[in-house]
């Protein structure tokens, strides 16, 4: 061990992602709930710091696909986890969507997530721009619940440095969360780019700069994520997050057994019982074949060299992937890939993670299949308007006033918060929902996914 760790012992901490980013990450977030409950109890008792069961793309896909009520999750699983903290992910003023919603929105779908259950709030904003998530922050700090600040992890180059992506870019974000009231600080890497020796050198400078806890979230993409955690933990870092290893590796997070068994005699050690977590992993074999066919197994390599090239998240290329099957233009992908490089470098190098990620791909398809922003996604013109943020690096003046020009919603991009902009929406979606909304839960759910929820609402109360 490295001379930063204490003499004594000082045991990592470990948040269990199987109910959520596990099955989300290479089963396309298809779990069921009746899946996670043979082994929700013994998952409480096995002394997780945290088990992550909501938030993120959970909410979408089970009304969508799974027919089941997404705030029923956390509440059904509080029966059998008593002991365990609630995680959750939030994207910040879009919540679980995939636009901005109005503030009394998110401060109403705050308070119902802690009403259900969650107790850790890990708040982030696409582009680190931490105005999109201080009316969550209020919310959750009101409710006397547990803030966890996001630094999106993104990189210049391959390596940690540069002019944009650079040791004091995370140490001043880091230090603004805490500002903000951060209860600890979460490094989402959510490409698995983030290297073992810049974690150590990250880390390091965290803890000397900043007084809250550090967790680790990366993905296992790359191949490189263990050995990052390794040397994460070397430095002094509290928390990392981990999955139960049949929901672990490819696009998920490292496995808990084996970091387990590699920290066992050292001051670092987890003090989980080994033998238990096997068990828990024996269940989700069994339900392994339930999944299968969500599984990208078109490879024989369990890892993607690319993204340490590209940058470009497993769950984008994924959609990538079925964007272009739809368009025949499948054979294109290597050239695509190619081209978010230079789109992202286009908007400012903002970090490839959702909305963002979905914005920027899908314009590179458009770039290559038509000529470089011969047509552009409104999307990408509410992006260079500054409707999703403050971009890490300014949009160049010329493109902007191309890309902007005749655009209805305006062509000077905005300086202000982009939420100011936006009016209350509760009201009016009560009206349009009408005898469907039958309770504030339905009204939230319909305003966040408004053609799917009112068909999902209609089965559920029995309305043709």
């Amino acid at each position: 061990m490295e001379n930063s760790v204490k003499e004594k012992d000082n045991p990592i901490k470990i948040q269990d992602n199987t109910f959520r980013d596990g099955h989300q990450s290479i089963y396309a977030t298809r779990m069921k709930t009746d899946d996670m409950i043979p082994i929700a109890e013994e998952m409480d008792h096995c002394g997780f710091h945290a088990m992550e069961v909501w938030g993120g793309a959970t909410f979408d896909t089970m009304h969508r696909f799974l027919q089941e009520d997404p705030w029923m999750r956390p509440r059904i699983l509080k029966k059998y986890i008593k002991k365990t903290p609630f995680a959750m992910l939030l994207r910040g003023q879009n919540l679980v969507g995939y636009r901005h919603y109005a503030d009394d929105v998110v401060r109403a779908f705050v308070d119902k997530a802690c009403e259900i259950g969650i107790d850790i709030f890990r708040c982030f904003d696409a582009l680190n721009d931490y105005r999109n998530i201080e009316t969550c922050v209020s919310s959750i700090k009101a409710n006397g619940k547990h803030f966890q600040g996001v630094l999106c992890y993104s990189l210049t180059d391959i390596r940690l440095g540069g002019d944009v992506y650079n040791l004091g870019f995370y140490l001043a974000k880091a230090k603004e969360l805490e500002k903000m009231g951060a209860d600890s600080v979460c490094i989402k890497d959510m490409a698995g780019l983030l290297s073992p020796y810049d974690a150590y050198d990250l880390i390091s400078a965290l803890k000397k700069e900043i007084k809250v806890p550090v967790q680790l979230h990366t993905h296992y993409t790359s191949g490189m994520a263990s050995m990052t955690y390794l040397k994460a933990i070397e430095a002094g870092v509290d928390i990392v997050d981990t999955c139960l290893a049949p929901f672990a590796l490819r696009t998920s997070m490292p496995a808990v057994e084996p970091l387990v068994a590699a920290l066992t005699g050292t001051p670092r050690a987890s003090g989980l019982d080994l033998h238990k977590l096997i068990g828990l992993g024996e269940h989700l074999e069994k339900i392994a074949p339930n999944y299968k066919s969500y599984l990208a197994d078109h490879k024989l390599s369990i890892i993607d060299t690319e993204v340490l090239a590209h940058q470009i998240p497993g769950g984008m290329l994924s959609n990538l992937a079925s964007q272009l099957k739809e368009m025949k233009a499948l054979h294109r992908m290597g050239e695509i890939t190619k081209e978010v490089v230079q789109t992202r470098k286009d908007m400012g190098y903002p970090p490839l993670v959702t909305p963002v990620s979905q914005i920027i791909g899908a314009q590179a398809v458009l770039n290559v299949l038509f000529g470089r922003y011969v047509r552009v996604s409104n999307q990408l013109k509410d992006l260079v308007l500054g409707l999703y943020g403050k971009t890490p690096v300014p949009i160049d003046a010329e493109l902007t006033k191309k890309l902007l020009k005749n655009y209805k919603l305006g062509q000077e991009p905005i300086s202000g918060r982009p939420a100011d902009l936006l009016q209350p929406e509760i009201e009016d979606a009560k009206k349009k929902l009408g005898d469907l909304g039958r309770n504030d839960e339905d009204v939230l759910a319909y305003i966040l996914y408004p053609a799917t929820m009112e068909k999902f609402l209609k089965a559920k109360y029995g309305v043709s």
